[in-house]
C-alpha cells in the first residue's frame, strides 16, 4: 500500500476516537494530563536556553576550548532536530505515555550525569543523550494532548503548552544566571532531577495510554536513516556555515547532500507501505502552511532573540540576571497571552489570530531595528512585550494547525514535525540573521575606526577586531590609553547595533511573509468536528 493510499484511507475513516468521556479520578484527566506533561515540557524548553549561561563557567571549570563548548550546544541541537520525527513515530507505534515517560527519565538521568562529569568529553556525550531523550518527550506531550482533550479544549489546552513553552525558553537566562552566580554550573543540570522525578510520578499516576486504531505496525527504517541524515547535513551546515564561509566546499557540500538526501527521502515515502511521513499528508494546505508559518515564526524570533542578548549585555553592559529580567516583558506577554490566543482561535478560527500575531512580530522586530546604544529600559520593554503578544497565538495556533490537520494515528509524527520545524527555523535564522550582521560589520568597521581617527590596523588586527565587534566586544588591548579605548568602545557599539538594526529588518520581512503564509491556515479537522461538543 503506498503512502497516498494510506493516508486517503485515514482521511475516509474516522480521523478521532470518540470524544473522550470526563475523566473519573486522576487517570486520563485532561487538565492534570496537561499538568503532568508541562513539567516535561519545561525541562526541555529551559535547556534550550539555560545552559548558553552555564558555558562560560563550564569552559573555566573544565578547561574546555571554545570549541568544546560550542558542542557542548550544537550537540543537543543536532540530536533534538535529527530525532523528533523519528522520535514521534515511535509514540504512534508504542503509545505517547509510554514514550514520554521514557523521554522524562532518560531527560532527568542524562542531566544528573552533565552535573557530575569532570570532564568536557562527558559534558557533550550527555547533552547528545539529553537531546536524544527530549526528542521523544516533546511530540509525545503533543499526542497525549490531542489524544485527551476534547476538540472545542485543545486550542486553550495548546496554549496553556506553548505558555510553558514560551516562558521556560524566555525565563532559561534568568534562572541559569541566578543559579550560575550563586550555586554553581553544575545546579543548572541538577535541577532537572527533581523536576524529572515529579513529572515521572505524576505521569505514572495520571497518564492515560490512547491509541489509534489504525495505529503503525511497522518501521520504516530506510525512511528513518535517510530522514535523519538529511536533518544533520541541514542543521550541521547552518552551524558550521559562519565558521567555514558559506561559500565554502564543506558548507555548499553539506547543504548539496540535504537537498540529495532529502530528495532520496521523498522517494522511498512514495514507496512502503507505512512511510515515516506520509507524503499525502502535505497535500492538506492548512497542514503545509502551518508547517512554513512555524519555521519563519522560529527564524524570525529565535534568530532575532541571538543578538537581543549580546546587545543586553555586551552593549549596556548588564550581567546575565539583568538581562534575563530585560527580557521580563516578553516572557509574561507570553504567559498572558497565550491561554487568551487559545480561546480567540477555539471561537474565531487560527486565521485572524494567526495573522495578527505575525502582524505584531513584524513590528516589534521593525521597531526593534531602531533601537540604539542608548535606548532606554521602557523603550526595550515595549518592544519586548508587543513581540510576545505576536508570537504566543503564533505559537498556539500554528501547533494547533499541523497537529488538528493530521489523523489522529499521525498525530506524533505531526508533533515531531511541528518541533522539527522550529528547530530548523531557529539555526536557520540565527544563521542567515548572523551572516546578515557580519557582512554589515564587515563592510562598516574599517570606515567608522577611520572615521574616528583611532591607529589604523593591518589585515589580520582588522579581521580580530570584526570577530569581537560581531558580539558586541570592544576590541581594547591592555594597556589602551583611556580617551582611545573610549573611542574604541563607541566604534564597536554603534557598528553592532548598526548590523543588529540590520538583522532586525530582515527579521520583521520574514514576519511579514510568515502573515501572508496565515492566510491560509484553518482550524484543524479534529477542531471542526467537536465545535459545539460538550465540556470536560
Amino acid at each position: 500500500m503506498t503512502s497516498q493510499t494510506t493516508v486517503e484511507k485515514a482521511s475516509r475513516e474516522p480521523r478521532d476516537a470518540p470524544a473522550p468521556a470526563p475523566a473519573k479520578g486522576l487517570r486520563g484527566h485532561p487538565w492534570l494530563t496537561l499538568f503532568s506533561v508541562a513539567i516535561g515540557v519545561m525541562m526541555v524548553a529551559l535547556d534550550g536556553t539555560i545552559v548558553a549561561i552555564a558555558n562560560p563557567a563550564i569552559q573555566r571549570d573544565l578547561g574546555a576550548s571554545l570549541a568544546d563548548v560550542q558542542w557542548i550546544t550544537n550537540g543537543y541541537m543536532l540530536a533534538l532536530a535529527v530525532s523528533l520525527i523519528t522520535a514521534g513515530k515511535l509514540g504512534d507505534r508504542f503509545g505517547h505515555r509510554q514514550t514520554f515517560l521514557i523521554g522524562v527519565v532518560g531527560f532527568a538521568a542524562a542531566s544528573g550525569a552533565i552535573g557530575l562529569s569532570n570532564s568536557v568529553v562527558l559534558v557533550i556525550t550527555f547533552r547528545v543523550l539529553q537531546g536524544l531523550f527530549g526528542a521523544l518527550l516533546m511530540p509525545a506531550a503533543l499526542g497525549l494532548l490531542r489524544a485527551t482533550f476534547p476538540a472545542e479544549k485543545l486550542n486553550m489546552a495548546i496554549g496553556i503548552w506553548g505558555m510553558v513553552i514560551g516562558a521556560s525558553t524566555a525565563g532559561g537566562p534568568i534562572l541559569g544566571g541566578v543559579l550560575v552566580e550563586h550555586v554553581s554550573w553544575q545546579s543548572v543540570f541538577f535541577i532537572n532531577v527533581p523536576v524529572g522525578v515529579i513529572a515521572l510520578v505524576l505521569g505514572v499516576l495520571i497518564l492515560k495510554d490512547h491509541r489509534a486504531e489504525n495505529a503503525p505496525r511497522s518501521f520504516d527504517i530506510a525512511g528513518i536513516v535517510l530522514l535523519s541524515s538529511a536533518m544533520f547535513c541541514l542543521i550541521w551546515a547552518l552551524i558550521k556555515g559562519a565558521e567555514w564561509g558559506w561559500g565554502d566546499v564543506k558548507t555548499v557540500g553539506f547543504l548539496a547532500a540535504a537537498v540529495v538526501l532529502f530528495a532520496a527521502f521523498a522517494l522511498v515515502q512514495q514507496r512502503v507501505k507505512e512511510p515515516l511521513i506520509p507524503l499525502a499528508m502535505f497535500r492538506s494546505v492548512p497542514l503545509s502552511a502551518g508547517t512554513v508559518l512555524m519555521v519563519l515564526m522560529a527564524f524570525a524570533f529565535m534568530g532575532g532573540l541571538f543578538f537581543v542578548t549580546f546587545y543586553l549585555q555586551n552593549v549596556h553592559g548588564m550581567k546575565a540576571v539583568d538581562a534575563g529580567l530585560h527580557l521580563l516583558p516578553l516572557t509574561a506577554m507570553m504567559i498572558i497571552a497565550s491561554p487568551l490566543a487559545g480561546l480567540l482561535i477555539t471561537k474565531f478560527g487560527p486565521r485572524v489570530p494567526l495573522v495578527g500575531g505575525m502582524v505584531c512580530t513584524a513590528v516589534a522586530m521593525f521597531g526593534m531595528s531602531q533601537l540604539t546604544v542608548g535606548t532606554g529600559t521602557v523603550t526595550m520593554s515595549i518592544w519586548f512585550a508587543l513581540l510576545g503578544l505576536g508570537l504566543a497565538p503564533v505559537m498556539v495556533g500554528a501547533t494547533e494547525v499541523i497537529v488538528g490537520n493530521a489523523p489522529m494515528e499521525l498525530s506524533g509524527v505531526a508533533g515531531g514535525l511541528q518541533q522539527a520545524a522550529m528547530q530548523v527555523g531557529g539555526s536557520l535564522g540565527t544563521a542567515v540573521l548572523g551572516a546578515i550582521m557580519a557582512a554589515r560589520v564587515d563592510a562598516e568597521l574599517a570606515g567608522n575606526w577611520k572615521d574616528a581617527q583611532l591607529p589604523p590596523m593591518s589585515a589580520e588586527q582588522l579581521e580580530q577586531a570584526s570577530s569581537a565587534v560581531k558580539v558586541g566586544m570592544p576590541p581594547v588591548a591592555p594597556g589602551t590609553p583611556t580617551d582611545v579605548a573610549g573611542k574604541i568602545v563607541g566604534v564597536t557599539h554603534d557598528t553592532f547595533v548598526s548590523g543588529m538594526s540590520t538583522a532586525f529588518m530582515v527579521a520583521g520581512i520574514v514576519a511579514v511573509i510568515a502573515a501572508l503564509v496565515a492566510t491560509l491556515t484553518k482550524r484543524g479537522a479534529n477542531a471542526e468536528a467537536g465545535v459545539g461538543a460538550g465540556h470536560i
